[in-house]
């Protein structure tokens, strides 16, 4: 069984609810609707598969120095959220084109900032010559799936945006803080995916 049938096979109804939104509760729509947008949560085919995340540098406009899935808007020309999340990974990390097998999409995670968010499942080849993008991406680094599982790892912070204290998880790995709609895709994730 290849490792997307076993992902596929232990994909389930949620076992607790789901995230839409942070833990202050669903961002409302903002006026002119949710801009669609999808990332890629790329598992590693090894024996103990990973995930691939990335550090985006810290010139960007939006979420400067924040740990993220590869991923952005969802553009017209884009085949929906698979296509989006596809294209922006081969920008973003120069992941080869066909090396990814899509599992699954999952919950959509609507941010504060007003995308509507559709993670993409796939598995890609372990020890991919990936290249980050030098103007959006400082490091990419893997992360064990069963790490980011783990319900233990799942902690709490909070800060202020916009005047209102907003909640939400956070993974610490090594010297890595994983935080607000990544890891909140990452609880969802959690409890849907029965690993190993």
């Amino acid at each position: 069984m290849t490792l997307a049938e076993r992902l596929r096979a232990r994909l389930a109804a949620p076992a607790g609810p789901l995230l839409v939104g942070d833990l202050n509760g669903e961002a409302p729509m903002p006026e002119g609707g949710w801009r669609a947008a999808a990332v890629l949560i790329a598992v590693t085919d090894r024996a103990d598969p990973g995930v691939l995340l990335t550090q985006r540098t810290d010139d960007l406009r939006t979420h400067a120095g924040q740990v993220a899935f590869p991923g952005g808007s969802v553009d017209p020309s884009d085949a929906g959220a698979i296509g989006a999340a596809l294209r922006e990974a081969g920008e973003e990390i120069a992941l080869p084109t066909g090396t990814a097998e899509v599992v699954a999409t999952l919950d959509r995670y609507h941010t504060v900032t007003g995308f509507e968010v559709t993670p993409v499942l796939a598995t890609i080849p372990a020890d991919l010559p990936l290249v980050p993008h030098p103007r959006e991406v400082d490091a990419i680094f893997e992360v064990p799936l069963a790490f980011l599982l783990d319900s233990a790892n799942h902690g709490r912070g909070s800060r202020w945006h916009e005047g209102r204290e907003r909640h939400y998880y956070e993974l610490i790995f090594g010297d890595r803080r994983i935080w607000g709609a990544t890891a909140a895709m990452i609880v969802n994730l959690a409890q849907r995916l029965r690993w190993p």
